[in-house]
């Protein structure tokens, strides 16, 4: 097969390959120990004095946001990676010694992608299944030994339990796991034939699904007559197919979800007409548009530092560094837009993508052949 025939390597491919990666992660590494440091010597008092042991700090919060901070800065260093390797082999003259040798440049970006391949796969299944497990311990101790709260009610949660049945609760606690003014709607044919409300209705949390309303009525409509059931004094326990965890939503919920659990709880929540799923969409979206970020970055970098320039390696390393933090920043500013203008999750997650992918060609097509 011609394609197999692309991953056969000879020795400058490797040569390149071990310096790219070799770059990458000890760059990844260092910046992760600073960001380790700072932030150790910012919250250890606060963790000392919340009683947290030694074991917790060390295993729940600090092996935890390593993973986390490598996936976030791994396109930032993608970039810087490429550009300092490709600029020393410029300064040295080995780019116009491999091009003069009759190697294209197309051929000399081949190492380059394949250690973007294997980059992408690492940020892929970190963001998919590593991380995730990780942010739901860190966020665990953050919530048991400093300020972080979970979100402990909610307001105006509509939910689709079914094709015919709609919920509504006006105000939610999960402090004593109560909502006040409840209503249910059952609908056959598009014709509501039953009606319930009540001021309050109480999740029970030792048996899933149960709840109590108390001062209820309930409607029903059948062959043009109306049957009114009501009690102010005797509660009614109800089994309905939801609970609290399916609308109360905490602040970085979706980044402790693995993309098969944010798939299915998507679904779910879709199915049941709940709208304040935007934030979990472009979270799975990203996981599947950021690993391209690798490729994308790679031909930039290495367009960008195949020629020797004036100014040196500094110059190439300053656009790299205002190319690869304006892509972080337009990561961000698009999820913002998702969010609070309406733009498409899939959208926002591959628009950086979308946008740098021309600036990736053109800069290819610039650079010396």
């Amino acid at each position: 097969m011609k394609w197999l025939e692309y991953f056969k390597l000879k020795r400058i491919d490797w040569y390149i390959i071990k310096k790219f990666l070799g770059t990458y992660f000890f760059s990844l590494a260092l910046i992760i120990v600073i960001i380790i440091v700072f932030d150790y010597n910012e919250k250890i008092d606060k963790f000392v004095n919340s009683n947290a042991t030694t074991h917790e700090i060390i295993f729940d919060y600090f092996v935890n946001i390593a993973p986390y901070y490598a996936n976030t800065f791994s396109a930032l260093f993608v970039f810087i990676s490429v550009i300092y390797f490709t600029s020393k082999l410029a300064e040295n003259s080995e780019v116009i010694a491999m091009l003069a040798a009759g190697i294209s440049f197309r051929r000399l970006v081949k190492p380059y992608l394949i250690s973007a391949g294997l980059i992408a796969i690492m940020t892929y299944a970190l963001s998919a299944y590593i991380i995730p497990n990780g942010n739901a311990k860190r966020l665990a101790f953050e919530q048991r030994h400093s300020n972080a709260k979970k979100v402990e009610s909610g307001s105006n949660v509509q939910l689709k339990i079914d094709d015919n049945t709609i919920a509504f609760i006006e105000r939610y606690e999960s402090r004593n796991n109560m909502g006040w003014r409840f209503m249910l709607d059952k609908f056959e044919d598009k014709k509501l034939i039953s009606h319930m409300e009540a001021a309050t209705i109480t999740y029970n949390p030792d048996k899933p699904h149960t709840w109590t309303a108390r001062r209820w009525l309930i409607r029903e409509l059948k062959d043009d007559k109306e049957v009114i059931r009501e009690s102010r004094k005797e509660p009614l326990d109800t089994i309905l197919p939801f609970e609290p965890a399916d609308f109360l939503i905490s602040e970085g919920e979706e980044e402790t979800m693995t993309s098969p659990e944010l798939s299915v709880y998507i679904n779910k929540q879709q199915a049941r007409g709940i709208a304040n799923i935007r934030r979990f969409e472009i979270e799975y979206h990203k996981r599947i548009a950021a690993p391209f970020a690798a490729f994308v970055l790679s031909i930039i970098g290495a367009s960008l530092s195949a020629q020797k320039r004036k100014g040196g390696m500094g110059t190439a390393l300053g656009i790299g560094l205002a190319l690869s933090a304006s892509y972080i920043l337009f990561q961000g500013v698009c999820a913002t837009f998702s969010t609070q203008a309406g733009m498409q999750p899939w959208l926002a997650a591959w628009l950086p993508n979308i946008i740098f992918i021309p600036i990736a060609i053109y800069l290819y097509k610039k650079a010396p052949r």
